[in-house]
């Protein structure tokens, strides 16, 4: 596995525990958002490692993840959309007003991490049998917070 599709699973890895971590102080606009990007990240690594370029928007993300995972039996099609529903999620965080505000429910942005634990364990769990190694870190793991890889080389992005 590359260097830098580690770092994107491990930066998958800690915005998911940042979910659980806010989620259970019952604020789950945020959650869903860190959800979002756990999802967000979980798919640039699966990107990078087919591609071995970083796609460059959010959108870029979802379209070229579509495109490679589709052909992936052991990613089951809920998660496809799981990317564009999470975006919305993170829409709502970020931006909604009025009425919006308290559309994400403790449930929905419990759901999504548990959606998102799942995308996160599979897609490591692949790109490891790809590079012929089985990962030793599941989604669950708890990282220390002062583990910030950051990238090891500039990706080349993609649209």
């Amino acid at each position: 596995m590359n260097p830098e599709t580690e770092d994107y699973l491990d930066k998958a890895r800690h915005c998911l525990n940042e979910a659980k971590t806010v989620v259970g102080a019952r604020l789950p606009d945020i959650a869903a958002r860190e959800v979002y990007l756990a999802a967000f990240h979980a798919a640039e690594a699966y990107i990078f490692e087919h591609t071995d370029k970083a796609a460059k928007t959010h959108r870029g993300v979802r379209s070229q993840f579509n495109r490679l995972a589709q052909r992936e039996p052991a990613i089951a099609r809920g998660f496809l959309t799981f990317l564009d529903e999470g975006f919305e999620f993170k829409t709502i965080a970020d931006y909604g007003i009025g009425p919006a505000i308290d559309t994400i429910s403790t449930e929905d942005a419990a759901s999504a991490i548990e959606r998102a634990g799942r995308l996160i364990d599979i897609n490591a769990e692949l790109l490891a049998s790809m590079s012929g190694r089985r990962t030793s870190k599941p989604a669950a793991e708890v990282l220390p917070a002062d583990t910030s890889p950051g990238l090891r080389r500039s990706p080349v992005w993609i649209a």
